[in-house]
C-alpha cells in the first residue's frame, strides 16, 4: 500500500511514520509512508496558500489551485513510475475528475480530513485497508474551498465531533488503524480480528505472569488450559464489557442464541442487585 499525506507541516509525521509499527511496516515494504507539503505548489512568490472567503466573514479559506496542483503532481508521478514498462495509456477517475491515471492502475482514495465528514470507524479501516493507494488532505484555517470536495476528493472523514487544529491528528489516527491491518504488519494476525470493534464487541481482558499481583489472582479459567472454557469466557466477557460500556454496540450485532442467554442472566442479575441494594 501507498499513503501519501498533503500537508503543510510534514515534519509533523516524521516521528510517527519511522517508529512503532508503522516504522515496521514501511521497514518491511508493506507500505510505503510519504509526507507532501503542499505549500511548494503555492505559485506564488509568498506562498500563500489561504484567502480571505468569498462574502466575507472571519478566518482564512484553503485556496484549490495549491491543492489541486500537489495532488495532480503526486499521482502523475506515481502513473509516470508505476507505468514506465507498461502501457502509458491514461484513463479519468470517475471519483476524481480533475485526476488522470494509467489505465492498468486502481484509482486511488483521495480522503478529506474534515469535520463534516464521515465518522471513521474499524468498518471503514478495513474497507480503507482493501485499497492500494490512499491520499489524506490535512487542512487549516477556517476551511477548504468548496471545489477541492466537489471535484477533488473521494471521502470526506472525521474522527469525531470536536475540533483539532488541523487534519494531521487524525490523518494520523486513521493511517495507523489502516495499516496495522495489512498482511504481515502485525506480529500475531489474529490480533488484528480480535481486537475491540473488529468482531462488533469490545475485547474481553488480557492478563499475563505473575499469576497473583500484590493478592490480586488471574481468573481459574485462563489457568486451566481447557481452550473451549477459554473461548466461552472470553465471548462472555466481551458480551459483557460490551453490555456495560457501549450497549448501543449491541443493537447491530447478530447475536447467537448463547449470546443472548447469557445477556438476559446478566440483565436479570443486575436487576436483582440493584432491588436489593
Amino acid at each position: 500500500m501507498k499513503v501519501d499525506v498533503m500537508t503543510l507541516f510534514p515534519e509533523m509525521f516524521d516521528g510517527v511514520f519511522q517508529s512503532s509499527i508503522l516504522g515496521k511496516a514501511a521497514d518491511k515494504g508493506i507500505v510505503s509512508l510519504n509526507a507532501v507539503n503542499f505549500r511548494q505548489y503555492s505559485g506564488n512568490k509568498h506562498s500563500q496558500v489561504d484567502d480571505t472567503p468569498y462574502g466575507g466573514g472571519g478566518g482564512m479559506v484553503l485556496k484549490p489551485d495549491p491543492i489541486f496542483a500537489a495532488v495532480e503532481d503526486l499521482l502523475s508521478s506515481t502513473s509516470a513510475a508505476s507505468g514506465s514498462d507498461k502501457d502509458s495509456d491514461t484513463a479519468v477517475v470517475e471519483e476524481v475528475p480533475s485526476v488522470q491515471v494509467a489505465a492498468h492502475q486502481k484509482p486511488p482514495r483521495v480522503i478529506l480530513m474534515c469535520p463534516q465528514g464521515e465518522t471513521f470507524t474499524q468498518k471503514k479501516a478495513e474497507e480503507l485497508a482493501q485499497e492500494e493507494h490512499l491520499v489524506f488532505i490535512c487542512g487549516h484555517y477556517e476551511g477548504y474551498d468548496e471545489r477541492i470536495r466537489e471535484y477533488l476528493v473521494t471521502d470526506e472523514l472525521s474522527i469525531g465531533d470536536y475540533v483539532l487544529t488541523g487534519g494531521e491528528l487524525p490523518a494520523m489516527v486513521i493511517i495507523d488503524s489502516v495499516v496495522r491491518l495489512l498482511p504481515g504488519v502485525l506480529g500475531n494476525e489474529m490480533s488484528a480480528v480480535t481486537d475491540s470493534f473488529s468482531t462488533g464487541l469490545l475485547e474481553y481482558p488480557h492478563y499475563t505472569r505473575p499469576a497473583e499481583f500484590r493478592g490480586w489472582k488471574v481468573p481459574d479459567i485462563l489457568l486451566s488450559g481447557h481452550h473451549a472454557n477459554i473461548e466461552v469466557w472470553r465471548r462472555e466477557q466481551a458480551l459483557q464489557r460490551t453490555w456495560e460500556r457501549r450497549p448501543e454496540l449491541l443493537e447491530s450485532l447478530e447475536l447467537t442464541p448463547k449470546d443472548k442467554i447469557f445477556l438476559e442472566k446478566l440483565r436479570a442479575s443486575r436487576e436483582r442487585e440493584n432491588h436489593e441494594g
